[in-house]
């Protein structure tokens, strides 16, 4: 199994998370602790759950995880979009966030149809019949 490192999902949720807290830094002071903050948390938490899933120990966790990823993806998404619509993203930098989560998206759906297909392949093996002795 490769590393958590390899993982392209991994390592294009890194880098949404460097763009969010770059874009996000211009916001202004008051949302510190609103729009900021959450943004920020829903970014980390996709780069979390891809990690989380990697270390567990049977396939369905990990996918499990890796829909809550793909969850918190969507919820970067509505907060750029918001944040745009607020005039705290300027148009540029909502397309530089905008690109990221949709490379992170393709990415974490590549992955997340990887781990279907072995949690399928891992299960037809186990539901086959034991040959019984004559």
């Amino acid at each position: 199994m490769k590393s958590l490192h390899d993982l392209v999902a991994f390592q294009r949720a890194l880098e949404l998370t460097e763009v969010v807290y770059r874009e996000s830094a211009a916001f202004p002071g008051d949302e510190r602790f609103g729009l900021t903050a959450q943004i920020r948390r829903a970014t980390v938490s996709v780069t979390a759950q891809i990690a989380e899933g990697h270390g567990r120990i049977m396939y369905g966790e990990w996918r499990q995880l890796l829909s809550q990823a793909r969850g918190s993806l969507f919820e970067v998404e509505a907060e750029a979009i918001t944040a745009q619509r607020l005039g705290f993203l300027a148009d540029d930098s909502f397309e530089n966030v905008n690109r990221q989560i949709k490379r992170t998206g393709k990415a974490l759906v590549g992955l997340i149809r990887w781990v279907q297909k072995m949690e399928q392949s891992t299960a037809r093996l186990r539901n086959r019949e034991t040959p019984q002795p004559r």
